[in-house]
């Protein structure tokens, strides 16, 4: 939760969501990492931490089937969103004393296939977003359960995942299966004003940027907490791709680069927009930026968690 870090959601394989506080065991932790006090014994204290059986704050049996879509609300603190396989999404609404209510009769029911991805607006108390393996992205507002208020073709394969802009929070970026990436101009969503699927199969209104550069399933994507125009992909060809979206290609600047002598030619085929590509991950599945460090990535993959700052990123920005 984002206003509450020591409270966390997980949902599991048997598509029962239960949400923790982590309060004690991040507080020992944090013991645990400190400056030793003055006569204490900094290795017998670290062998003091035993592992412990928590139960959770709360648990939610409502998903028929398992899911990877959950968000905590960054404007209502405490409201989650949480999606399943069977394309069903429920709302948790806060409730005095650490509690929640979810109308497991009641989901949002929109796609046609699972929820991969569901995310908050970052400004609007009432308005979700949710990517499904279905190829299509659907707008949601909190209050109207009968239907989405957008439901939008993104893609000609699943949408895996997506991203809203915190900073232009008119855009939305989506990656998916064939390892496409792309832009979304949310004034511009949709399908010629419907609020229903097309029925035409094309893709909708308001993409402003797709990018190919991918060769397997997009399965992270992330907009830069310090820079609107930038973004952060990770994907099962083993990269990790650092994007900037204000970037243009400019013949003049590539001729001279190419008359120092000491550069090699770029392929036609390869954005501009694409500032960094990190190829020493195996399978990376999550990337995040850091909160703190503008340009740090946090990433998990199939050889370990991975910490990296590209060097053409985030160094121009004031102290």
């Amino acid at each position: 939760m984002p206003q509450k870090p020591a409270v966390v959601a997980t949902m599991g394989s048997t598509g029962v969501v239960q949400v923790w506080d982590l309060t004690p065991q991040l507080t020992t932790l944090m013991r645990s990492v400190g400056e030793p006090e003055a006569g204490s014994n900094a290795n017998a204290d670290s062998t003091k931490a035993t592992s412990q059986r928590v139960a959770p704050r709360h648990a939610f049996t409502g998903h028929a089937s398992e899911g990877y879509a959950v968000d905590w609300s960054p404007v209502t603190p405490g409201r989650l969103i949480t999606g399943d396989n069977d394309g069903a999404v429920h709302l948790w609404e806060p409730r005095e004393g650490g509690r929640w209510i979810v109308d497991k009769n009641a989901p949002f029911a929109g796609h046609a296939s699972s929820v991969e991805d569901a995310q908050w607006s970052p400004a609007e108390k009432d308005v979700f977003a949710t990517a499904s393996a279905d190829q299509t992205v659907c707008i949601w507002d909190a209050r109207t359960r009968g239907k989405p208020a957008l439901r939008v073709k993104t893609h000609d394969a699943d949408v895996n995942v997506m991203s809203w802009n915190r900073v232009a929070n008119c855009m939305l970026a989506t990656g998916a299966d064939d390892g496409s990436l792309r832009i979304w101009d949310l004034r511009r969503f949709g399908n010629g004003g419907s609020g229903d699927a097309n029925a035409s199969g094309k893709t909708g209104e308001g993409c402003v940027a797709d990018f190919s550069f991918h060769r397997g399933p997009v399965t992270s994507v992330e907009w830069a907490r310090f820079d609107g125009a930038m973004l952060a992909t990770a994907s099962a060809d083993h990269t990790v791709c650092v994007w900037d979206l204000a970037v243009e290609r400019d013949a003049e600047e590539e001729a001279a680069a190419m008359a120092a002598g000491d550069n090699a030619v770029a392929p036609e085929d390869l954005p501009p927009q694409l500032m960094f590509v990190h190829q020493g991950m195996r399978d990376p599945k999550e990337l995040r930026w850091h909160h703190q460090i503008p340009g740090m990535i946090c990433t998990t993959a199939l050889d370990g968690f991975n910490a990296f700052k590209a060097y053409n990123v985030g160094n121009d920005l004031p102290a």
